[in-house]
């Protein structure tokens, strides 16, 4: 992919390769920023190995799985098996990121230090769930079988600057959603959990974010054009998960994750904070790419509208329901 920047001569064009090698010193600028920053932590400290039983198999004393064994919300529930799946697909993160970005230098660096603060979060997931007994143990690890058989490409892999600007405000996501599933779990213990994972997403966003912004200040008009065409078809990357539209319908009615979610806490903190709706000195692709972004904006803020009224509809029949 290659777009002529105004920041260049003429006849010189941004490639990834080029973006690739000038975002180096970024990199590495913000890797140890974040190293000073990130605190290392042990995920066997977040889960109530205490409250553990075995389940049926090889032990006899082996007790199966019912709901009310679990702490946990249903719509908690939900939430934190996409959450976990979500998590799961990590080698496949990996991959993809490592074949953008590389794996030597800083940006390799950053790969590898990533995926390891990544990994701890299934640990700690999954340790929970199963000692809370908070999931069906066989149904979770028929859908991890599922999910990863599949693989996962990304939406994004066909440029370094659309996979750079998609995490920027996919990490945001996650770090909502696990936050967001904590507060509506019912169990305090997953509460404390959640959040120290969406701690790491939170800065993992903000590494991101920053390399968003240096990215705009060297090609203006191909991270504006990026930018645009993540917003607009954004997807979360556990998609591919089995049921996902109907659990992501149930986390949407249970406001872990919806569309004024998404709009407010997501994609315009991002937008704000590096003013990306009002960088001038934009070339016509990205003065374009500009003004559609901020249409869609608008549009999504409408439909997010819509979503709200439904929402507070359905619950005021729900507690007239219940009042009567």
């Amino acid at each position: 992919m290659t777009i002529t920047s105004p920041h260049l001569g003429s006849s010189e064009a941004w490639t990834d390769a080029r973006l690739l090698f000038a975002l180096e010193e970024v990199v590495e600028k913000e890797l140890n920023r974040h190293l000073k920053v990130a605190k290392d932590w042990m995920p066997h400290e977040y889960v109530p190995f205490g409250d553990g039983r075995n389940f049926p198999g090889i032990f006899e004393d082996g007790v199966a799985w019912e709901q009310e064994q679990s702490k946990v919300t249903d719509i908690g529930r939900i939430a934190l098996v996409v959450n976990l799946l979500t998590e799961d697909n990590l080698p496949s993160y990996h991959h993809e990121i490592a074949s953008l970005f590389g794996r030597n230098g800083a940006w390799g660096t950053w790969v590898h230090r990533w995926t390891a603060e990544e990994g701890r979060h299934g640990i700690v997931m999954r340790d929970y769930l199963l000692t809370s007994r908070a999931v069906d143990p066989d149904k979770l690890e028929a859908f991890r079988m599922s999910h990863m058989s599949e693989g996962f490409e990304s939406d994004n892999r066909h440029s370094m600057l659309h996979s750079v600007a998609y995490v920027a405000f996919q990490e945001l996501a996650t770090r909502v959603s696990h936050r967001n599933t904590g507060h509506q779990s019912g169990d305090p213990v997953c509460d404390r959990m959640l959040a120290r994972i969406a701690t790491d997403e939170n800065l993992h966003m903000v590494f991101y974010r920053n390399l968003l912004g240096a990215a705009f200040e060297l090609a203006p008009d191909l991270t504006m054009q990026a930018v645009r065409d993540v917003v607009v078809d954004f997807r979360m990357p556990g998609h591919g998960i089995p049921g996902f539209e109907r659990a992501a319908a149930q986390m949407a009615i249970g406001e872990i994750y919806n569309l004024r979610i998404h709009h407010d806490d997501v994609l315009a903190p991002v937008l704000r904070f590096l003013k990306v709706l009002e960088i001038g000195d934009l070339g016509p692709d990205g003065l374009k790419a500009q003004e559609e972004l901020g249409l869609y904006m608008g549009g999504l803020d409408a439909e997010a509208a819509k979503f709200d009224e439904k929402l507070a509809a359905r619950k005021a029949r729900l507690a007239a329901r219940a009042a009567g």
